[in-house]
């Protein structure tokens, strides 16, 4: 179905949402459960947003299910940090809110590096976040694209070497590389 639709068969997503809507609706939940608890976007609009960006992709070469859903975290990303930033300047300048930091990622607290665990009081500013892992694209792209996968989207190593087209090897190594590199930049701003 999937290369049905990127071949042009658009009558073909009406019966694709059905199949893909219940891990949609998963993935903009780990989305969420990130964002701070007063957040104003929804589950089912995020879910709407990011179906509306994937139907306006044409002519993408779907490899299969894994790529469909990497390039729908990216999309949910976009999203979210749009709907922050506008979120913000409605505010006129006022203080950045922050997002919890996920277990996922390592990150030094009074010197000791903390992981597997939920740092209670540690967070990461999103924009800060989104900024860094778009210098990290311009400097290794393929090292923000597994941050992305693993970080926002919650894949395992295995689906995001599946996405990526390369080995789980390769992803373990440059999602050490990069959480190394994510945490010196956020730790400097």
């Amino acid at each position: 179905m999937l290369r049905a639709w990127g071949d042009g068969d658009e009558s073909v997503l009406d019966q694709l949402l059905p199949l893909v809507y219940d891990e949609l609706r998963r993935q903009a939940h780990r989305y969420l459960r990130r964002e701070r608890a007063n957040h104003t976007l929804q589950t089912t609009a995020l879910i709407n947003e990011a179906y509306l960006k994937l139907v306006d992709q044409y002519a993408v070469e779907w490899q299969n299910r894994a790529h469909f859903f990497g390039i729908a975290a990216q999309a949910m990303r976009r999203i979210l940090v749009d709907h922050f930033r506008t979120k913000n300047r409605e505010k006129r300048g006022g203080s950045a809110e922050d997002l919890p930091l996920d277990e996922a990622m390592l990150i030094t607290v009074s010197g000791q590096t903390v992981s597997g665990q939920t740092v209670s009081g540690q967070s990461i500013d999103l924009l800060a976040l989104d900024q860094a892992l778009t210098r990290l694209a311009a400097i290794d792209e393929q090292q923000a694209r597994v941050v992305e996968l693993k970080y926002f989207s919650d894949l395992s190593i295995e689906e995001t070497a599946e996405v990526l087209g390369i080995s789980p090897a390769t992803v373990k190594r440059d999602w050490q590389m990069a959480k190394a590199w994510l945490r010196h930049e956020l730790s400097q701003g």
